[in-house]
Parts: structure tokens; C-alpha cells; sequence
């Protein structure tokens, strides 16, 4: 088949679509012609290049504070298109909505959807844009949600039909895990890996530090508008010496970080799936996470723990002491090449009635 994905970012950004579009691109590469239509705001990647036997094609975008991905090339080139499968990702950014003005034979939606705007602006803006981004949803041929949640979420918010969509689940390379179980823990290190946003709720964690024993130290890994925000916080309460920043890691450093934090946390309000959680419990680490979205989850109070917004420092600091250092069993997580069989599975079904 003739597939094109088409996403608001590719490798080599980093960040959970980027992993899921490009793990299951290079998956169906295996069988098919992939092609990924996506954005380049900076203008200094190449335009088009083969990635794994994929072929990448970038567009220059308009991506104001790193958001939306406006670009009219990709909207004039999806219309002058013509593929078996279009696969659209990410409904908070306008590449997913160009799609439906492609000629295919199947249109193909992952929203990875969560339903808020990261800004009180932008989540003005993402209400008022429902009317026009119902469409898509509308007119796909197939919806994949990566999590129950989303799911719900999407029937809670759209009047869709409920049988087009299927819950697949977001994949892992389970052999990059093995060997890293068993480093050594004892630097005694609170972990966050994630966009530097507010809604992220780093904030609680830094916060919780003052409260804790002074041998914890917490490692943030990842880049983002709240970046700076976050430095004067740490900055006026002390703590420089206690937090370590991390941003474009090789993927086998950030896993050996994984493997050696007593704990990760991530008290996000808004989250689609959690990928960053399967990580860290793949490598036996145990987590926090808000008892939010999709993130509930993950909770099992064995191996992850979570804690209720609105969030208090104290309890965070409570947690994070009685959490770190516990043993993590098994848990089950996927192979991305079972997901990307589930998802070809998707393309060769029937059409729905919409």
C-alpha cells in the first residue's frame, strides 16, 4: 500500500508523537511505501531525505511559541496528493486537519487528543476550534485513540461514531531494556523526562525539594517554554546545586538515567497516553504521577503511585520519600511491531458507516 503519515514534527525532534509516528513508519516500511509529510519551522533541515526506508518530506510552517504548525506548502501538496492511506496525527496542531483535503482511499486519524489548550489562551482557542476540528473526525474513515481515555474523551467532546474508533496503545522497543534493569540507584535521584511546560506540573516536584532529605537530587530532562520559569523558582528557593538539567540526550543516556533514579515523577494534568511512565517502569524504576487523564492508568499503588490535584507540596514530599527505591515488578507494556500490526490491521478493514 501506498501510506502517508502525515505529523507536526519528525526526527529528528523529539517528543511523544515524534516517537509514535516514527516507530510505527519505520515498522510498516518494512511492507509498504511510507511516505511522512511534516513540519520545519527552522527551514534548516533537509527538505526531503530517506529515514529507514521512509521517505520524509519538510515543509517550512509558520509554529508560533512552538504550537499549531501552520503550513500552506503541505496544505497545496496534500491536495495535489493521492495515496491509499492517509494517516493524520495530533488534532492540537493543523497538519491532521489538512488531511481531509487529500484524495485517498482511507482517511486514518490518531488525535492524540487531550482535550485542553497548554496556556489559558491556547485553551481558549482549542474550545472556540471544535466546530472545525469536528471534521476531520467526521470525515475519518478510522480513529485510533492510544489510551481509554482519550477515547472517552473524544466521545465526550465530539458527536462521532463510536464503532470507527479502535484503542491501540503507544509501543516500546522492548530490546533497548534489556542489561539496564540493574544500575546502581544509589545517586539517589528524582526524574523527570518531558516538554517544560506548565501544565507538566514540574514545578510541584522542584517545590517538594526543601522538604526532602538534602541527598535527593532531581534531574529534568527536556526543553520548553517553561524553562526559565523554572530556573528562577530554583534559583529563589536555593536549590542549584540539587537539580540537574538535561535537553537532547542520547537515547542510551537518557535510559541509563531512567534506570538509576530512585524515582520518577510526572504530575502532569493532561496527558493522551504517558509514555515517559512505560519507560520508566520498563527499567524498574517506580513512579508518580497525577491521578489525572490518562495517567490514572498507570496506577497500580504497587509499581505507580498517584496523588490527587490540586496538588500540596507536603503530600508530594510524602510520596516521593515512601515511593523512592521500591522494587517494581513486571508490566505489561507493548512491542511497537505488535502495534504496528494492529495498525495495519486498521488500514486493510472495511469502511464504517460515519
Amino acid at each position: 500500500m501506498k501510506i502517508l503519515q502525515v505529523c507536526p514534527k519528525y526526527y529528528p525532534s523529539i517528543g511523544g508523537v515524534e516517537e509514535h509516528v516514527g516507530n510505527l513508519s519505520e515498522r510498516l516500511a518494512r511492507k509498504h511505501e511510507i511516505t511522512v509529510f511534516t513540519c520545519d519551522p527552522s527551514g534548516k533541515l533537509p527538505k526531503e531525505e530517506k529515514i529507514n526506508r521512509v521517505s520524509v518530506r519538510r515543509f517550512k510552517s509558520f509554529s508560533p511559541n512552538a504550537a499549531y504548525y501552520i503550513s500552506f506548502d503541505m496544505l497545496r501538496e496534500l491536495t495535489n496528493s493521492s495515496f491509499d492511506i492517509i494517516h493524520g496525527h495530533s488534532y492540537h496542531a493543523f497538519p491532521l486537519h489538512f488531511c481531509r483535503y487529500a484524495e485517498r482511499k482511507q482517511l486514518v486519524v490518531t488525535p492524540h487528543y487531550h482535550g485542553y489548550g497548554h496556556t489559558p489562551f491556547r485553551d481558549f482557542l482549542i474550545k472556540r476550534f471544535k466546530p472545525f476540528g469536528r471534521k476531520v473526525l467526521v470525515q475519518a474513515d478510522k480513529i485510533i485513540a492510544v489510551s481509554h481515555y482519550e477515547k472517552k474523551l473524544l466521545l465526550n467532546d465530539f458527536t462521532i461514531n463510536e464503532n470507527k474508533i479502535s484503542v491501540i496503545p503507544n509501543g516500546y522497543d522492548l530490546s533497548e531494556f534489556h542489561n539496564l534493569e540493574t544500575l546502581s540507584r544509589e545517586n539517589k535521584t528524582i526524574l523527570y523526562v518531558g516538554r517544560l511546560e506548565k501544565y507538566k506540573g514540574v514545578q510541584y516536584t522542584i517545590q517538594s525539594l526543601p522538604l526532602l532529605d538534602k541527598s535527593l537530587r532531581l534531574e529534568i530532562v527536556g526543553k520548553g517554554p517553561y524553562k526559565a520559569s523554572l530556573m528562577t523558582q530554583i534559583d529563589r528557593l536555593g536549590l542549584n546545586d540539587r537539580v540537574t538539567w538535561y535537553q537532547d540526550l542520547p537515547r542510551q543516556e537518557l535510559l541509563k538515567l531512567y534506570a538509576r533514579a530512585s524515582v520518577f515523577v510526572l504530575l502532569s494534568q493532561y496527558e493522551a497516553f504517558g509514555q515517559t511512565v512505560g519507560e520508566a517502569l520498563a527499567l524498574k524504576t517506580p513512579c508518580i504521577v497525577a491521578n489525572t487523564s490518562a495517567l490514572t492508568g498507570w496506577i497500580d499503588n504497587k509499581n505507580c503511585f498517584g496523588i490527587d490535584y490540586p496538588l500540596r507540596v507536603d503530600k508530594v514530599a510524602r510520596l516521593i520519600t515512601r515511593v523512592s527505591g521500591k522494587n517494581v515488578g513486571d508490566v505489561k507494556l507493548w512491542d511497537w511491531d505488535e502495534v504496528a500490526q494492529l495498525v495495519e490491521s486498521e488500514y486493510t478493514q472495511a469502511r464504517p458507516t460515519r
